[in-house]
């Protein structure tokens, strides 16, 4: 982007360049020096040469994988490390001699709400969690969709699923499914190629037609947001396509079959158009539509196939209950937090005074508590510590209390416990209970006892 050359230029090449130190002095592991026995070589300029030494460079004879696949097309990079890929990698290259990328894309972050993912907040959210839940082609389709072009994206389970039905569920999955269950149920699942004889079809077309153009331009340049959202534009275009012309109405009536199966034709043929666009962002779904639609005419143009013969409608994405997955997500991360806890203990068998005492404890009254919504097991916790700012903690205390239970109770929290996020809430530390049996919990009460009090 504009944005990341303009930063290199301003704030690297104008005030001139300057020599670089890439050792270091002041650890062992790294690549040693050979002149001097007390520096290792900085771990990311020797990262840097892995580029091309692990596809087969070597000074006196390369592999075949490297004049194959040297010079870069494209290097993709995060954009907190665009100077060293575009400053001090090129250098290298041009010391080497060699050829230098084609083009560098320094992508953008991924957020967890409003925040960095850092493994110390506790924030990170997995690929492969994900993929696992949502399936592979879903968390493709939410990243490449989501995130801007120079901008930075956002995640949270909550704008996941909302896009997932949205987008998957209901306009591109509805979309081929009732255009194939059309198909087979008016015509047994044949139909040829019509007249264009209405309005609406010359606009469905054209709308095609535009939608490729965009979508042609914008992944040639890795606008990948704006071409997805031009493709789900097509699929909305066409469900409402659908409504202008009212099949069903049209079934009703032997004279409508020509005019019935050629806006099914002009239908599958969008639904093929479709799935070409989209076999690199969702290869798995893209071969799923060319199984209903029995079609593998890979021509990104609007009118290639004569006939389609479709197969069995198969439901792409099926609609996901926002409340009962978040409230799946939050009892999973409490049982990990609850096998960690319990891992640790039995590590743990015993610990030092010192161990103990880096456990803090203090007395807070509850000032206010309240549902967590879509969370059903949660209670979110407002805290008077005796600081100056209260403090929240999301305890999973809700099958036994109810917030007028717990508000003006003075409890013990650990304050300073690594802060956890949980169904979007930050709880920041976590009250003493105690399990009295498998199905009972008593928070621990100190009344009387004042806020901020250290609990020893």
């Amino acid at each position: 982007p504009e944005s990341r050359k303009n930063e290199m230029i301003n704030n690297f090449l104008k005030p001139g360049l300057q020599d670089l130190c890439v050792s270091r002095s002041s650890f062992k592991w790294g690549v040693p020096v050979s002149f001097d026995d007390k520096h290792v070589i900085y771990v990311w300029i020797d990262a840097l040469s892995n580029y091309i030494t692990g596809i087969g460079y070597d000074t006196e004879n390369n592999s075949e994988l490297y004049n194959k696949l040297w010079p870069a097309d494209l290097h993709v990079i995060g954009k907190d490390i665009v100077r060293f890929h575009t400053i001090y990698w090129p250098i290298i290259l041009m010391a080497l001699g060699l050829p230098l990328p084609k083009q560098v894309l320094g992508h953008p972050w991924v957020l967890v709400g409003e925040d960095k993912m850092s493994k110390s907040k506790g924030n990170v959210v997995y690929a492969d969690e994900l993929a696992k839940r949502f399936s592979i082609d879903a968390v493709r389709y939410y990243l490449l969709s989501e995130i801007p072009f120079a901008q930075d994206g956002t995640f949270t389970y909550e704008s996941f699923i909302t896009k997932f039905n949205a987008d998957l569920a209901n306009t591109l999955g509805n979309l081929v499914n009732r255009t194939v269950a059309m198909t087979n149920k008016y015509f047994g699942g044949k139909v040829n190629k019509g007249e264009i004889s209405e309005e609406c079809d010359k606009e469905l077309i054209a709308t095609a037609e535009d939608t490729i153009k965009a979508y042609y331009k914008n992944m040639d340049s890795y606008h990948n947001a704006l071409a997805c959202e031009s493709i789900m534009n097509l699929a909305k275009r066409c469900n409402k396509y659908i409504d202008e012309t009212a099949p069903w109405t049209l079934a009703k009536d032997e004279a409508n079959n020509d005019r019935l199966s050629a806006v099914l034709y002009n239908l599958l043929e969008c639904i093929r158009l479709l799935s070409i666009m989209l076999s690199p962002i969702m290869p798995d779904s893209s071969q799923s539509i060319n199984a209903q639609i029995r079609s593998n005419n890979n021509t990104l143009a609007f009118g290639e196939v004569e006939d389609y013969s479709v197969g069995t409608a198969v439901p792409l994405f099926a609609r996901l209950d926002t409340a009962k997955v978040l409230e799946e997500i939050a009892a999973e991360a409490e049982a990990k937090e609850k096998k960690k806890e319990a891992e640790n203990v039995a590590s743990l068998a015993q610990i030092s005074i010192d161990d103990f005492a880096k456990v803090e404890l203090k007395a807070a009254k509850i000032v206010a508590c309240e549902p967590i919504p879509k969370a059903k097991k949660l209670l979110k916790l407002t805290l008077n510590d005796g600081t100056n700012t209260p403090r929240t903690v999301a305890s999973g205390i809700a099958k036994w209390y109810t917030p007028e239970d717990l508000i003006g109770h003075t409890v013990i929290v650990v304050s300073n416990l690594k802060p956890a996020k949980l169904c979007g809430v930050e709880s920041n530390g976590m009250i003493l209970a105690a399990d009295c049996n498998d199905d009972d919990v008593k928070v621990i009460f100190i009344d009387g006892v004042p806020e901020g009090s250290k609990i020893r």
